[in-house]
């Protein structure tokens, strides 16, 4: 039976999931959820999520949600298939891996999603931007990207000299905010930079960034 996602292709979150499915090369079935006309929000969807959130995984009986869940998940349990995205054979490695995807999560996420929020997804709505929470983010970012500027000196990866599942996680945020006017934030980091550009290269995020259009013109 393939996995059965409920999202959106342009959603950052489903993104994630979307970009892992593709480094393992899985079967599955992206099921559409219509956020316009609040579908999450409707009991069916709810009864799969009571956040009311995309995306949402069902694996036979099993349902998950929360995007670093679900990639969590699918790399567990197809851990021999594919690029070894948790390194689950090295304990010292998935333990780096652990940390820099916590990092992501509660460091680097925070400050880029208000970002591109403000700048993509308010407008959609019909709300102005507020420049006051981009500028207050972007000094959060810069400082962020500060730290990986210095971990990036002396490994490939964030976790090591190894493509990981800390490293995935960052792909779909980024890549809304390359293009924003902040991305020398990103560019003026030689390290960083570099490890943007060969991320955002595998194939596997080339096919999911093909349907993430958000702030195209």
């Amino acid at each position: 039976m393939a996995l059965k996602l409920h999202g959106l292709p342009l959603s950052t979150c489903t993104g994630r999931v979307l970009t892992i499915f593709h480094e393992k090369n899985l079967d599955f079935e992206l099921v559409p959820v219509n956020l316009p006309a609040g579908e999450h929000k409707q009991p069916a969807f709810l009864a799969k999520n009571p956040f009311g959130q995309i995306p949402v995984l069902e694996d036979g009986d099993l349902t998950l949600f929360e995007s670093r869940a679900i990639t969590a998940y699918v790399a567990e349990k197809f851990k021999d298939t594919g690029a070894d995205l948790i390194r689950h054979n090295n304990l010292k490695e998935a333990a780096l891996v652990k940390v820099w995807t916590e990092a992501e999560s509660q460091n680097f996420n925070p400050a880029i999603s208000a970002i591109v929020f403000q700048h993509l997804v308010a407008p959609i709505y019909g709300m102005t931007p507020d420049q006051g929470v981009i500028d207050a983010n972007l000094e959060k970012l810069a400082k962020v990207l500060d730290v990986y500027e210095a971990r990036l000196t002396s490994t490939k990866y964030l976790a090591g000299d190894f493509y990981s599942l800390a490293d995935l996680n960052h792909l779909p945020y980024t890549h809304y905010f390359m293009k924003t006017p902040w991305a020398s934030l990103v560019n003026e980091r030689p390290h960083v930079k570099a490890w943007w550009e060969d991320i955002s290269s595998r194939p596997a995020f080339k096919k999911v960034a093909e349907a993430m259009t958000v702030g195209q013109k």
